[in-house]
């Protein structure tokens, strides 16, 4: 192609490059979409324990008279408006892969709309970013933009299984039956993984990490709510470890093997980062691991209980 080349003879041309199946590069770009996600967590996190909540103090510019951060903001505003700059390309990533789907998202209205989900929902996590701002990190405020977070790794980690053929409706192997107990328990175990990460959410909001030093707390009790938040977490143990012994007991070796060791990995991780941060008053950099193993295992339960769904019955 050439400047002289019309512009709609271009668009097709660029079009007939698309994938017209599944593609390296509709995995790839899954991939980058979940990764992205929970690096964004990390991010989020930085923000907060770093006080640089309000690095920022405005929205949508950095600044009144600054889209982007000045020198005069310090290492604060290069934190808080890299953190903001991850999201715009999250939105590149979520973009492209629509376009990737393009040639096919009639056949694969799974992958597409899956893809079209989280690019929506990027604004509006932005919105919800810009209000935690703007309302000077009022702490419910910033809870919602942690889970919004949280559900877009779900929603990744579902993106990431479609597109690899892992489940849904098409699979490009053949799942091992499981005992009926399965799929419930896992579905469970997701479950006690989502409440965990909410009463998480609740228990920051009282901590002391407040991302800025005058932002305000939600006045709750910060060692009354860690014990309600144990509770899912030991829960999640619980269920993890009878999916184990289901797999082995059946001598199941395929991706639900995998998938119950992995999610019982980072279970056992993050509660050794809790208990640890926990009996050490908080430090920020434990604060900052477990919110970023929390995604991971977010993401390792929703994998479970997605294959546990599409497997069959014994």
């Amino acid at each position: 192609m050439n400047a002289s080349t019309p512009l709609g003879e271009r668009i097709n041309r660029l079009v007939e490059r698309l994938p017209t199946e599944v593609d390296g590069r509709v995995r790839k770009l899954s991939i980058a979409s979940l990764v992205g996600q929970i690096i964004l967590i990390g991010t989020g996190g930085a923000v907060r324990l770093t006080s640089s909540g309000l690095g920022c103090p405005t929205w949508p510019r950095c600044t009144s008279e600054s889209l982007v951060n000045t020198p005069e903001m310090g290492v604060h505003g290069i934190i808080e408006f890299g953190n903001r700059t991850l999201t715009f390309l999250l939105a590149a990533v979520a973009l492209l892969m629509l376009v990737a789907l393009w040639r096919i998202r009639k056949e694969r209205r799974d992958l597409f709309v899956l893809a079209l989900g989280l690019l929506a929902s990027i604004p509006a996590q932005a919105i919800i970013g810009g209000i935690t701002v703007l309302s000077g990190l009022n702490p419910w405020v910033v809870g919602l933009h942690f889970l919004v977070s949280m559900a877009l790794v779900i929603f990744a980690m579902l993106l990431v299984n479609r597109a690899y053929g892992r489940t849904g409706r098409f699979m490009n192997r053949t799942l091992e039956a499981l005992p009926g107990i399965a799929a419930p328990l896992t579905a469970a175990v997701a479950f006690f993984a989502a409440l965990a990460v909410v009463l998480g959410v609740v228990v920051t909001g009282a901590g002391p990490h407040a991302g800025d030093a005058n932002a305000p707390r939600n006045g709750l009790d910060w060692d009354v709510v860690s014990h309600f938040h144990a509770v899912p977490a030991y829960l999640v143990t619980a269920g993890v470890l009878v999916a184990v012994v289901l797999a082995f007991r059946h001598r199941i070796q395929g991706l639900f093997r995998s998938a119950a060791l992995t999610l019982l990995g980072v279970t056992l991780l993050q509660a050794a980062i809790g208990f640890i941060q926990y009996y050490n008053g908080i430090p920020p950099l434990l604060v900052g691991s477990h919110m970023v193993v929390g995604a991971l295992l977010m993401a390792a339960a929703t994998n479970l209980a997605d294959v546990s769904r599409w497997s069959p019955k014994a």
